[in-house]
């Protein structure tokens, strides 16, 4: 346990005297290690910190990231502005883990404020850093996320978001709440919100949200309720179009539906001359 703790704490400090931009090592004044943005304190060196930095312009727009990370250097992120605080110089590139899409490059922190509370590989903790992303910024991370054209098509998030947008449109009405014993306060949510879901985006009929609390001061772990993929898509369209109705526009399955909107029934061919080949 010692020796996994030094060596996490090693791995803090190099990348506390990392630059967030260019990868280089940064010297140790504090004028010069860190930039403070609004979303929090960033590693930078003299150059990245004077350097304007240009903005995100889709140079990387339906690239695949698995394409890219094969290729030598073009996975270069320093010069780029976070595609979505514009402050701080992006140092990652996000891209959509179901679908394989690059989004944009982003800095550290938006990077970290995007990333799932997993419990385990099918579960997240609905904790307070889905606020920002549903509620203060949403607009923003909205069109972020469809960046990926996997998610814009189909109109719908990546599962584990959707999961917890749905835990917050339907789990947290019905989540349950208890007297503060000893406070002026009334009553306070209980317990932990969770989103569970089985199956995955691949198989929506199988699919399968499950919404319930965890850490109920009574000792109970209720289920509050089970929605299926679909019906969760289907509530995310529509709190979409009303959210972020411009982000509603440039999304849905109409921009990337190739099938013919008429049945064509197919003519057979009769005649003995497309016979005589075989």
């Amino acid at each position: 346990m010692l020796d996994t703790a030094e060596r996490a704490e090693t791995q803090w400090l190099l990348a506390a005297r990392t630059c967030s931009g260019c990868g280089a090592k940064a010297d140790n004044r504090p004028e010069t290690r860190h930039i403070q943005t609004g979303t929090g304190r960033q590693t930078a060196c003299p150059a990245c910190s004077t350097t304007p930095l240009r903005p995100y312009t889709r140079e990387l727009e339906g690239r695949l990231y698995a394409t890219l990370s094969k290729k030598r250097g073009s996975l270069e992120v320093s010069g780029w502005r976070c595609a979505v605080c514009q402050e701080a110089p992006a140092s990652v590139i996000d891209h959509c883990h179901e679908h394989g899409y690059v989004r944009a490059p982003v800095c550290q922190a938006c990077n970290t404020r995007e990333r799932p509370n997993y419990l385990y590989r099918n579960d997240v903790y609905v904790t307070d850093r889905y606020a920002s992303l549903f509620h203060t910024d949403t607009e923003d991370w909205l069109r972020h996320w469809h960046r990926c054209p996997g998610c814009r098509a189909r109109t719908t998030l990546p599962l584990p978001h959707l999961a917890a947008l749905t835990a917050l449109l339907v789990g947290a009405p019905a989540r349950p709440t208890h007297r503060v014993p000893h406070s002026s306060r009334g009553r306070t949510p209980c317990g932990e919100l969770r989103a569970s879901w089985t199956g995955s985006h691949n198989q929506p009929r199988s699919c399968v949200i499950t919404l319930s609390v965890d850490y109920c001061p009574s000792g109970e772990h209720r289920t509050l309720a089970q929605v299926p993929y679909r019906a969760a898509v289907d509530r995310f369209r529509t709190w979409l179009a009303e959210t972020a109705p411009e982000v509603a526009a440039t999304a849905g399955p109409s921009r990337h539906d190739t099938a013919p909107a008429q049945f064509r029934p197919v003519i057979p061919d009769t005649s003995t001359a497309g016979l005589s080949l075989f």
